[in-house]
């Protein structure tokens, strides 16, 4: 038996994950034999990104194994990572593919899932933070032991279970990058964050602009005038939702008054004479 540190090409990530980890054989199984993990953290798989390793399996065929368990179900393996090379594997037309079979519990299976695809880049923000939770919930870690073995700052997984607050429109929204993680991350606790995030997807606000809004939304109460008129009050959320930043209509009995664009920056006040000159 082989210690799993010997191998080579099996991915900077996964050689060094589990050092204990052995491997039991290194050899080529049928296609059907193979099933998903069940602990795989990624639900989607970018089809375009699927085609490209498709057309690159059919010239060179597939370079690095996948990385199986044995299973006790009618499937002879598990895959422990590399289902994103089965699947352009069956759309390429193969009937064979390399596999290296591990010895690992389901502790180590969801591991090696989070760890490949969180140091590849492939899982979005959502598939994340679930896997972190999971290690979590399912395998008393907590958030140090997470970062340490995920090799990321322990404020980057509290951020990344975060994201697991918000409404679940709005993590559909991350699932299909309508939201960028950036911009998630300034939604957590916002009263208002659906409504902030379909107005950050219609208007394509940069991670930014979305900071400048919602800092307007989160501006102290005391700072707003308790007797305003609710209709000056109304009026000046529409043209905070229009800016993107604080404005404030001071308006006295005999109608008149002042407005007050208060802008924290040159960009946010280039965004005021921009408006300004395109509908005046």
């Amino acid at each position: 038996m082989i210690s799993f540190k010997s191998k080579k090409g099996l991915g900077r990530g996964l050689s060094s994950l589990i050092g204990e980890g052995k491997i039991s054989s290194n050899t080529k199984a049928n296609i059907s034999e193979l099933k998903r993990n069940k602990y795989q953290p990624r639900k989607k798989f970018d089809e375009a990104r699927l085609d490209e390793l498709t057309d690159s399996i059919k010239s060179r065929g597939i370079i690095q194994p996948i990385i199986v368990r044995n299973s006790d179900s009618d499937s002879k393996y598990e895959i422990i990572a590399g289902e994103r090379r089965w699947l352009a594997a069956q759309k390429a037309g193969l009937h064979e593919v390399p596999i290296v079979v591990i010895d690992v519990d389901d502790k180590k299976a969801l591991e090696f899932g989070i760890v490949e695809n969180v140091q590849r880049h492939d899982l979005n923000a959502i598939e994340e933070a679930e896997g972190y939770k999971r290690l979590i919930d399912e395998f008393s870690y907590d958030q140090e032991q997470v970062a340490k073995f995920i090799g990321k700052s322990r404020s980057h997984i509290t951020n990344s279970l975060r994201l697991l607050s918000l409404p679940d429109q709005v993590i559909e929204f991350l699932k299909e990058s309508k939201l960028s993680p950036g911009h998630a991350k300034i939604l957590v606790g916002l009263e208002n964050c659906l409504s902030v995030s379909k107005k950050i997807i219609s208007k394509k606000l940069s991670v930014r602009q979305t900071e400048n809004l919602v800092r307007v939304y989160k501006t102290p109460s005391k700072k707003l005038s308790r007797n305003k008129d609710p209709n000056i009050r109304q009026l000046e959320l529409n043209l905070m939702d229009k800016l993107g930043i604080e404005v404030i209509i001071k308006n006295t009995k005999m109608n008149k008054g002042s407005i007050s664009f208060n802008y924290k920056d040159l960009d946010q006040l280039s965004r005021i004479i921009e408006t300004i000159k395109k509908n005046y």
